[in-house]
């Protein structure tokens, strides 16, 4: 069963939806004949090609990450271009994945909704959507600290090719709760004052020449 895979995030191959969607595809055409194509919008911004990609599919996943609760530009451009496939008889099957760094897929839900809304607007069967908080980090993290995430989205892609659709109890284990528990939320804000919990980012503000411009307000 064919199955293409538009990967939405900015980061391209370098990104954790890659590393997420890399175990999925595992599972998915493990001791089969299986096949996935995986598009990067960050390399293939041609909305025509992209369209007819989509158009000529059976089964189609999109997946990105939020950013402040946003889907990223090329994401909303990819959509925006399907507008003229509304409606239409024959358009594939849809699923969705959505991954942040807010470890709360709170963040996502509202996203999700607006993803079931629209397979219903393109005309498509809805697969579903994968959501899953606190991603951001998993690729400096060692393998034991990734092995419970990565082996259910391997365990995703193995349902999905026996079902073609996602695993209700494995969504489950994804998203145990919605949002931080007390201890949680107070450990995080003892770390706060300390100023560890920006540790990561400022690294990157650095990293990308981007620190001396941090609290710029370009819109004010």
């Amino acid at each position: 069963m064919p199955l293409i895979i538009f990967n939405g995030s900015p980061r391209g191959k370098n990104s954790n939806t890659t590393l997420l969607m890399d175990q999925f595809i595992a599972g998915y055409t493990h001791g089969n004949d299986n096949q996935a194509q995986v598009h990067y919008l960050i390399h293939t911004k041609d909305a025509d090609k992209n369209m007819e990609l989509f158009q000529d599919a059976e089964n189609v996943i999109l997946a990105f990450p939020l950013y402040t609760d946003a889907m990223p530009g090329i994401v909303k451009h990819f959509i925006e271009a399907l507008q003229p496939l509304c409606g239409r008889s024959g358009n594939p099957r849809l699923g969705f994945v959505v991954q942040s760094g807010f470890p709360e897929p709170h963040h996502c839900r509202f996203v999700e909704a607006y993803l079931q809304k629209l397979a219903k607007r393109l005309g498509c069967e809805y697969l579903g959507t994968i959501v899953k908080g606190g991603v951001e980090g998993i690729q400096m993290m060692p393998p034991n600290m990734t092995r419970k995430l990565f082996k259910t989205f391997y365990d995703l892609g193995v349902f999905f090719a026996k079902y073609n659709a996602f695993s209700s109890e494995l969504l489950r284990e994804l998203t145990p709760r919605e949002n931080m528990s007390w201890l949680r939320r107070t450990i995080f804000r003892i770390l706060n004052l300390t100023g560890l919990t920006n540790f990561y980012w400022n690294m990157h503000l650095k990293k990308n020449n981007a620190w001396d411009k941090r609290f710029d307000r370009p819109f004010a």
